[in-house]
């Protein structure tokens, strides 16, 4: 690609002054001459139905409101594979495998807005076997392939994966789908789990967007039909 970091800001800008445009999405990777930083930060943050902006990002931090809000689509695709279940997650150990920028910082809060306790663990967590062996629940994004096992969970524990990585010539998750098979009450597989649901999760928030565009259009109109009839 012969574009510059700052033509392709340009072109986004454009994007961004389009009436009723419903969402911009940059596909990852970018070529390394591009300053990823600067083009995701340049996408008008109620357009950025990736969230990967800074502006969206303390958003969704800061102020999320789920009536109104974009969010992360991979965070939101776990949540919504849980809710699948039928579970009630209250008093259940839920355990966030990973602290990364799409899937377990994000889902963290999804927890924590749902006024949900959860267990978040990194690399530098003490003692994470013994913690993932307690878990009802464990969400993981950590894209090691095949690193939970089944004797690292308890019996009938939800494995919610959202990690992938390529292993001969394919693409694995974080958890072993055979050793778990036998022990696990319910795990979502890859490919084929959380990627679509991500994919969904992704044009609802394009749809989320579409709502303000027509919710403002229906205040202009109420506002211009006000006007008319004063007259």
């Amino acid at each position: 690609a012969s574009i510059t970091t700052e033509e392709l800001i340009k072109e986004i800008k454009i994007l961004n002054k389009i009436p009723n445009m419903c969402g911009i999405i940059v596909q990852l990777p970018l070529p390394k001459s591009i300053d990823k930083r600067a083009i995701l930060d340049s996408i008008n943050p109620r357009l950025d139905v990736d969230c990967l902006g800074i502006s969206a990002s303390e958003k969704f931090y800061k102020n999320y409101d789920s009536r109104t809000d974009l969010v992360y689509p991979t965070a939101l695709a776990c949540m919504a594979l849980l809710d699948s279940l039928g579970l009630s997650l209250k008093g259940k150990i839920i355990v966030v495998l990973g602290q990364g920028e799409l899937v377990g910082r994000p889902t963290a809060e999804l927890l924590h807005s749902r006024g949900l306790t959860y267990l978040a663990i990194d690399s530098k967590t003490e003692n994470k076997e013994r913690l993932l062996q307690q878990a009802d629940v464990i969400i993981s994004g950590i894209g090691k392939g095949k690193y939970i096992t089944g004797n690292m969970i308890k019996q009938g524990a939800v494995l919610i994966d959202a990690g992938t990585s390529e292993s001969d010539g394919g693409i694995v998750g974080d958890v072993d789908l055979e050793s778990v098979r036998n022990v696990a009450g319910y795990v979502s597989p890859v490919p084929g789990g959380v990627g679509p649901v991500t994919v969904a999760m992704l044009l609802n928030n394009v749809l989320t967007v579409a709502k303000r565009h027509a919710l403002t259009d229906i205040a202009r109109f109420c506002r211009l039909f006000s006007i008319g009839n004063s007259f």
